[in-house]
C-alpha cells in the first residue's frame, strides 16, 4: 500500500488551498501530517479519500486515480473525521451494524467483526450502550472501530485526538501502534507535535498547500539536533574561551544564557569533538559541552512562522557579544 500525490491544485474561490502538494507515504508507515491552521491539511485529505475533487494534479493509492472512486478502491480506505458524527440515538451494536452493512458485511460476520474491533480499542463493555451516553474519547474510538470494519489496509484520520484527556490520548497511540503492527499504513493529522514525535515512522509540514519539510521521524530528529546551538559550560578562561570560539570557521554566532556560551555551530560529530579538544588544551575548565536539546515543535515553528529564529536573534542581540 502506498499513497503518491503529486502536483495538487484545489482552490476555493480566490483561496489556493493547496499549491503542488507532493507527498508520498510508503507502505506501512505510520505519517504525521502536520501544518498551522489554513496550511492545507483538511483538504488534502478529503481528496485523498475521493471525498472532493481536485482542481489538477494526481492522488493515486497502489498507482490507481482516487477520483475512480471504485468499491474495490474505497474498501482498501478508513476515514476518521475531525468530528464524530450524526448517530447518537443508535446504539454500539447498531451504529456498527449499520456500517458493516455499507460494505456488504451482515449476520454473523458482521457482529463477530465489529465484537473484535470493541475488544481492540476497549469498548467491548459498551456494546449495548446508546452512542450519546459515550464519552469523547469513547466516541472517537468508536469511530476508529467504525473506520476499521471494513480491514482498510490505509487508515486516514484528521485530528483524532483533539480534545481528548492525556491517558485517552495515550490509549489511542497505543492503538495506532498495534494497528501498524498489524500492517496499516497510517496518516495521522495532529496538531499535539510532541506526540507525533513518539509515535510516528515519517512526517510530513504543510504551509500554504505545499510541503516544506518530509522525511521519516529520524531524519527530520537528525536534523533538528544538527542545528541546534552548543550550549558549553566553563569555570572561568572565558576570554580564552571566546578567543577560540571566534577564530572557528564552524562557529557562526555566539552568545550568553544564564552564564553558558551559546554557539551556532554548523560542524559534523567530529568538529565538535575537535573543538572540545582545543578548549582542553588551552586549559579552559570546561564543565558542559552539549548539543541544547530541540524539539519537533520549534522546527515545526521555524518553518512555518519563523519564531524561533527571531527568538535566537533576539536573543543573541542583547547578548553584546
Amino acid at each position: 500500500m502506498m499513497l503518491e500525490i503529486r502536483d495538487l491544485h484545489k482552490t476555493f474561490g480566490k483561496f489556493h488551498a493547496l499549491n503542488g502538494l507532493d507527498m508520498t507515504i510508503p507502505q506501512g508507515a505510520l505519517y504525521g501530517f502536520v501544518g498551522p491552521n489554513g496550511a492545507g491539511k483538511t483538504t488534502a485529505i478529503k481528496i485523498m479519500t475521493g471525498l472532493l475533487r481536485a482542481d489538477s494534479g494526481s492522488a493515486k493509492i497502489d498507482g490507481v486515480e482516487v477520483t475512480k472512486g471504485t468499491s474495490q478502491l474505497k474498501m482498501k480506505i478508513g476515514y476518521v473525521p475531525d468530528f464524530f458524527g450524526v448517530y447518537d440515538n443508535l446504539k454500539v451494536s447498531e451504529y456498527l451494524e449499520f456500517f458493516s452493512s455499507c460494505y456488504g458485511i451482515d449476520g454473523l460476520k458482521a457482529r463477530t467483526r465489529y465484537m473484535t474491533l470493541l475488544e481492540q480499542v476497549g469498548l467491548e463493555d459498551k456494546v449495548n450502550f446508546y452512542v450519546d451516553s459515550l464519552s469523547r474519547g469513547m466516541k472517537q474510538r468508536l469511530c476508529l472501530a467504525r473506520a476499521l470494519i471494513h480491514d482498510p489496509a490505509l487508515l486516514v484520520m484528521d485530528e483524532p485526538t483533539s480534545g481528548l484527556d492525556p491517558r485517552t490520548r495515550y490509549e489511542f497511540r497505543e492503538i495506532l501502534k498495534e494497528l501498524r503492527e498489524q500492517g496499516k499504513t497510517i496518516l495521522i493529522s495532529s496538531h499535539v507535535l510532541s506526540e507525533l514525535s513518539e509515535l510516528c515512522t515519517d512526517i510530513g509540514i504543510i504551509e500554504q498547500g505545499k510541503i516544506v519539510l518530509s522525511g521519516s521521524m529520524g531524519e527530520i530528529l537528525r536534523r533538528i539536533n544538527a542545528t541546534n546551538p552548543l550550549i558549553i559550560s566553563i569555570l572561568g578562561q572565558k576570554d580564552k574561551a571566546l578567543a577560540i570560539l571566534k577564530s572557528q570557521p564552524c562557529v557562526q554566532t555566539i552568545s550568553m544564557k544564564d552564564g553558558d556560551i551559546m554557539v551556532n555551530f554548523i560542524g559534523e560529530e567530529r568538529d565538535e569533538a575537535m573543538l572540545l579538544q582545543q578548549l582542553v588544551d588551552a586549559e579552559v575548565p570546561v564543565h558542559g559541552f552539549t548539543r541544547e536539546r530541540g524539539s519537533l515543535e520549534t522546527l515545526f515553528m521555524q518553518i512555518t512562522d519563523h519564531d524561533g529564529e527571531k527568538a535566537v536573534l533576539v536573543h543573541e542581540n542583547e547578548s553584546g557579544i
